[in-house]
């Protein structure tokens, strides 16, 4: 079992920055692959980043390639996504994820979810 927590969510101007921050509970943090998904008002739960259980390989959508960049410390159970150059298209609720297998983008194969933190970003 793993609950998640996020946080770091807040209001920015279009161009700055935030850093979300997701705090795993569980000895197994380590053995799960992370993610990062979002979800606008009115649209689907979109994948963002994930990050393998080592932090040795990374996956991105391609809306936020070279913008975002998502971590792991797996000494203090914590996943990390650095957002930068931030859009109004960024809007969304985002959600951590843990999946109890390699690397995915796929929304169904994360078992344990969090229950969010809201970005808004003003143009």
């Amino acid at each position: 079992q793993v609950q998640l927590v996020e946080s770091g969510g807040g209001l920015v101007q279009a161009g700055g920055s935030l850093r979300l921050s997701c705090a795993a509970s569980g000895r197994t943090f380590s053995s799960y692959t992370m993610g990062w998904f979002r979800q606008a008002p009115g649209k689907e739960r979109d994948f963002v980043a994930a990050i393998n259980w080592s932090g040795r390989t990374t996956a991105y959508a391609n809306t936020v390639k070279g913008r975002f960049t998502i971590s792991r410390d797996n000494a203090v159970n914590t996943v990390s996504l650095q957002m930068d150059s931030l859009k109004p298209e960024d809007t969304a609720v985002y959600y951590c994820a843990a999946a109890g297998r390699d690397i995915t983008t796929l929304r169904h194969e994360y078992n344990y979810w969090g229950k969010g933190t809201l970005v808004t970003v003003s143009s």
